[in-house]
């Protein structure tokens, strides 16, 4: 199954009604370029929550029944990496009528940076809507993924680092 922009607002509408506080939610992945108008959909919902807000999201997702693949982190984390401390500041907002969730998604170049570590087909695909959508530089992706810590083989990442840099060229026109 997958959500396009509104099924994911609906389904947050939904989670809302359960929450007993304010909380910041940082969509990652698919979920991120889905709300930036870069996905038409996506497969799963992915999201990195600041600690402080990551028991009150996770009590109310387990009250709302919804059907689908929701994968959380927290504190920057996405997948196996570890963003800097300022992901939160570099987020950017979603525009919604959400008075309980402060819903964000990751910079472009926080997605670019995340993606790098699988880098399997369609992330390569979101690499690429990534550098032209969002004029992102070889330097800036550069100096971006070399402030992320991995929590995998960092010699994987690396090489799949260069393998982005490599074929930047394809992004540009």
């Amino acid at each position: 199954m997958s959500l396009d922009k509104q099924q994911l607002i609906d389904f947050l509408e939904e989670i809302e009604k359960e929450l007993k506080r304010k909380i910041i939610l940082v969509a990652v992945g698919g979920t991120a370029m889905t709300l930036l108008n870069l996905k038409a959909s996506t497969i799963d919902v992915d999201f990195t929550i600041p600690r402080k807000d990551f028991g009150e999201f996770k009590r109310a997702l387990d009250i709302v029944p919804h059907g689908f693949k929701v994968d959380l982190w927290n504190d920057g984390m996405v997948f196996s990496q570890f963003l800097p401390e300022d992901y939160l500041d570099k987020s950017r907002k979603i525009r919604t009528n959400l008075k309980m969730i402060d819903l964000r998604a990751l910079d472009p170049i926080d997605i670019v940076v995340t993606k790098i570590g699988r880098l399997i087909g369609r992330d390569k695909d979101d690499i690429s809507e990534c550098i032209k959508k969002f004029k992102l530089t070889k330097s800036v992706i550069k100096k971006r993924a070399k402030q992320i810590e991995y929590a995998g083989n960092e010699e994987v990442y690396e090489i799949n680092l260069k393998s982005v840099l490599k074929n930047f060229s394809e992004y540009q026109k």
